[in-house]
């Protein structure tokens, strides 16, 4: 499995880590993580510390998030982020829709 979710015991926070190569391949399985829980939680955070390779589908995987976790009024932290991904989340204008570390 290269999406791994884990909720929090109070169901406030989701975190999602993806392993391997984040793209197109990832799709299904990204939205899945977030789609079947039962609560919205109130943060989610993506743990990219086992992300090899990322593209512009997985940008569009984390846009399709944001819009499901409320837009603007979102809570979403993308983690452990290597600095090849940080340089393309920045050239993206990522860093003004979620908080990237």
């Amino acid at each position: 499995m290269s999406v791994v979710t884990e909720v929090s015991p109070d169901q406030k926070k989701l975190t999602i880590a993806v392993k391997g190569r984040f793209d197109f391949g990832r799709h299904q399985e990204f939205r899945e993580s977030y789609e079947r829980l039962d609560k919205k939680p109130e943060s989610i955070v993506v743990d990219l510390k086992e992300a090899t390779y990322l593209d512009s589908s997985a940008l569009g995987m984390l846009l399709l998030l944001r819009d499901h976790a409320g837009g603007d009024e979102s809570d979403i932290r993308v983690v452990n982020s290597s600095s090849d991904v940080k340089k393309i989340l920045a050239i993206s204008n990522f860093d003004k829709l979620f908080d990237i570390s």
